[in-house]
């Protein structure tokens, strides 16, 4: 079996960017490694001038008439768009959605219990969904429902902000609390 070997700078390597052999255009607007514009040239032109600096040829606009494409270490310039795509990721906060179930009928201690729950949740920067499950002929009574989740809201007033207002879905209620975004 036959080994073949192909330097990897003249792979297409990306899934987004066209790189070196990978270029179908017969002509393209070049621009050089120092951002001058060289000129519309032929591929196999642009590839040669990519090879004397030893860099590579990379399709940075396809659809423009005619392609445009640069001359850049490509090697370099993925790494360092994956550092900034992981610095990126680091700072962004993720919401996490966690649920409170109540009963229309609920106790004042219960009650108290799954506010201390909502009011954790919510200090720690999550998504609050506060929801009741109506059974059997509980359902003739949505306002009592509407009423302990209204109640809910209310006492985590100084900590969220509504989302949703109560509404139905099938046979249980529910509403969304967001915590509020101190700026």
């Amino acid at each position: 079996m036959y080994s073949l070997k192909i330097p990897w700078r003249w792979l297409t390597i990306s899934k987004d960017m066209l790189v070196n052999d990978g270029i179908r255009a017969r002509e393209l607007r070049l621009i050089d490694h120092e951002g001058n514009q060289l000129g519309v040239k032929s591929r196999n032109e642009a590839l040669e001038i990519a090879t004397r600096v030893n860099l590579d040829l990379v399709l940075v606009a396809p659809n423009a008439k005619p392609p445009v494409a640069r001359i850049m270490d490509y090697g370099k310039y993925r790494f360092e768009q994956q550092k900034r795509d992981k610095e990126a990721r680091k700072n962004q906060k993720v919401i996490n959605m966690k649920e409170v179930r109540l009963s229309p009928t609920i106790d004042e201690h219960d009650f108290n219990t799954k506010l201390r729950n909502g009011r954790k949740f919510l200090e720690k920067g999550d998504k609050v969904k506060a929801s009741i499950r109506f059974r059997g002929r509980a359902i003739t009574h949505k306002e009592i429902g509407q009423r302990v989740l209204t109640r809910f809201a209310q006492e985590c007033n100084d900590l969220a902000i509504i989302e949703s207002h109560p509404k139905m879905d099938g046979r249980s209620m529910f509403l969304v609390l967001a915590p509020k975004t101190e700026k």
